[in-house]
C-alpha cells in the first residue's frame, strides 16, 4: 500500500522575536571611545571584531577607575567566559562612539554585562552585546569571590 504525500505546503516556523533594543537611558555609565583609523575594515566600517575591544574597553576601565581592579598585581583577576553582540548598523573611522554600560546579574563570583555602541546623538544603539566575567584567583585561576570594592561598582551598574 502506499501512503499519500501531502500536497499542502509545510508552514515555516516563526521566527523568535528579538529582544527589545534598550536606549540610552537604560545604562548607568559611559564612555566615550574614539574609532581609530585601524579599527576600519576594507569595507570602510568597524570591523565587527573590534566590537569585542570596545565591549572590553568599556567594562574594564570602569573596573580599573571605580572598583580598584589590579591587573598586574591584584589577588583576583577577572576572565571573560562568554561574550556577544548584535550588530545592527555599521560604525566607521573617524567617530566617537559612547559604549554603554550595565549590569543584569550579578552572582559571587561571576557578573554579566551588557553593553550598547551609540552613535554620538543617537537614541539607538548600532550594536547590543552581552559579556561575563567570573572572577578567580591570580594564584590558582579557580572561581573566588569578587573583590568588596568592585562588587561596589558593580552594584551602581544594576537596573
Amino acid at each position: 500500500m502506499v501512503t499519500p504525500v501531502s500536497s499542502a505546503p509545510s508552514v515555516p516556523s516563526a521566527r523568535p522575536e528579538a529582544p527589545p533594543l534598550p536606549g540610552r537611558a537604560d545604562f548607568p555609565q559611559f564612555l566615550a571611545i574614539p574609532t581609530r583609523w585601524m579599527d576600519n575594515d576594507v569595507y570602510g566600517h568597524v570591523n565587527n571584531v573590534v566590537y569585542y575591544s570596545y565591549f572590553d574597553t568599556v567594562i574594564n576601565e570602569y573596573l580599573i577607575r571605580e572598583g580598584g581592579l589590579d591587573i598586574h598585581g591584584g589577588a583576583a583577576i577577572g576572565y571573560c567566559v562568554e561574550s556577544q553582540c548584535r550588530y545592527l548598523a555599521p560604525l566607521a573611522f573617524p567617530e566617537t562612539i559612547d559604549a554603554g554600560l550595565r549590569v543584569l546579574q550579578l552572582g559571587r563570583s561571576s557578573v554579566r554585562y551588557e553593553i550598547a555602541l551609540f552613535r554620538r546623538g543617537d537614541a539607538r544603539p548600532a550594536a547590543v552585546g552581552g559579556f561575563v566575567h567570573v572572577f578567580v584567583a591570580r594564584e590558582n585561576e579557580r572561581p573566588t569571590a569578587m573583590p568588596a570594592g568592585i562588587r561596589a561598582c558593580l552594584e551602581r551598574l544594576r537596573p
